[in-house]
């Protein structure tokens, strides 16, 4: 039986790159978990954000992971105020330069449509797409770390006093609240 992805995966950052370091929960605890624990999850996780993958190998799955390593220390410099290290930039930029999706309006949805030659490539040059555009655009400054205990995840504050502290209030929000009622 298959697994269902929104029980493996957090699918609810808005910012699909931020989306992508949620693959590993918990990054701030003494274990973190990591969700991408084979190829087969990647493309799980990348058919569900609308990459439509049909084969992943395990050269893949060390591309994304590094790739997704480099988006969050990327991400997580910016939240501190830090200027980020200049070789995960560079494997930021090799990666979103090497992949050829092409957007593409279908059935009134936006898509993206992959090569046949390189598809997992395109898929992961879309997401470094993605975290350029949010680490070079106006709303940089928004960029923030998860306060939530444990977490530590990536997300882009849109609050309109730019307060917010928690990724999601679902999850991390929720704890927090959780835990201060329990202990009045």
């Amino acid at each position: 039986m298959a697994e269902d992805v929104r029980r493996v995966f957090r699918m609810d950052n808005e910012v699909l790159a931020f989306r992508f370091t949620a693959t590993v929960s918990d990054r701030a605890a003494m274990e973190p978990r990591e969700r991408l624990t084979s190829s087969a999850r990647l493309k799980m996780w990348l058919q569900a954000t609308g990459l439509d993958v049909t084969n992943v190998s395990l050269a893949d799955l060390e591309d994304a992971i590094g790739l997704r390593e480099s988006i969050y220390r990327i991400g997580s410099a910016i939240a501190a105020g830090e200027q980020p290290d200049a070789e995960n930039v560079r494997a930021l930029n090799a990666v979103a330069a090497a992949g050829h999706a092409k957007a593409a309006l279908e059935h009134e949805r936006a898509e993206w449509q992959l090569t046949d030659t390189t598809p997992v490539g395109d898929a992961l040059g879309v997401l470094a797409t993605d975290a350029i555009r949010i680490f070079g655009g106006p709303d940089r400054c928004r960029i923030k770390n998860c306060e939530g205990p444990g977490c530590a995840g990536l997300y882009l504050d849109t609050s309109r006093g730019t307060n917010r502290r928690w990724c999601s209030m679902n999850t991390c929000g929720n704890k927090v609240k959780k835990s201060r009622l329990a202990a009045n």
